[in-house]
């Protein structure tokens, strides 16, 4: 099963998130323009979740591969994230939503899409949870509609697609990365600003292995302006 990839373009993601239950009037998605303090500022409060679309690089593949047997035993915060594993191609952007709003307190509705997904992964395993996706017929219907509305052509489903998006999300006082393609969630540590230090995690740990890309999006799911 492959889907249409999602454009990393926040009116992309709040038309998603519209549609399956979020309150956009209270939180939505927004552009990260940089990693600089004085950018960082720029972004609404509170954060409740940080996406990032990077290039999949031979480096970071063979990273990837060292930190799955590096952290083979993690604290309790991996084990209360509710974790989705990826098993539809193309589908990261809607993984990445999943991850961030199943773990913050975005706002949303009680008798939605969303909820009643949420609800039924509780107790599931990431696997279980990943057939719930499969057959999640609000949730591909979304996802097939709004991928088409990005700016730029939406990329066919069979496209191969060398970037991938992750979503951060702090679980208990730690800071998690969340990639649905990763045998668990990664933990960075404590987190004191889920921004701030989602930002150090990039700098120290994406970028290091992108090479010459510059292939990047940052996005944070924040309180609007209305809040």
């Amino acid at each position: 099963m492959r889907w249409v990839p999602l454009e990393a373009n926040p009116d992309v993601m709040n038309a998603w998130c519209a549609k399956l239950g979020l309150d956009t009037s209270r939180a939505s998605f927004c552009d990260i323009y940089g990693l600089d303090p004085d950018l960082l500022a720029m972004v609404p409060q509170p954060v409740y979740a940080v996406l990032l679309l990077f290039p999949v690089t031979d480096a970071y593949e063979k990273h990837r591969e060292e930190e799955r047997v590096a952290t083979k035993h993690q604290d309790e915060a991996v084990s209360h994230a509710i974790y989705f594993k990826q098993t539809i191609g193309n589908a990261c952007g809607t993984m990445g939503l999943l991850h961030g709003l199943a773990n913050s307190d975005a706002p949303i509705g009680s008798d939605t899409p969303l909820r009643r997904l949420f609800e039924r992964c509780t107790d599931a395993t990431p696997l279980e949870r990943a057939k719930l996706l499969e057959h999640d017929s609000e949730l591909e219907a979304a996802h097939s509609e709004t991928a088409q509305t990005g700016q730029t052509a939406a990329p066919d489903a069979d496209a191969k697609v060398d970037l991938h998006f992750v979503a951060f999300v702090a679980v208990r006082g730690r800071l998690l990365e969340l990639d649905g393609r990763k045998d668990s969630p990664i933990d960075h540590g404590p987190v004191s600003s889920l921004l701030t230090d989602t930002a150090k995690v990039i700098t120290d740990k994406f970028l290091r292995f992108a090479g010459d890309s510059l292939q990047f999006s940052l996005m944070a799911l924040a309180g609007t302006n209305d809040e």
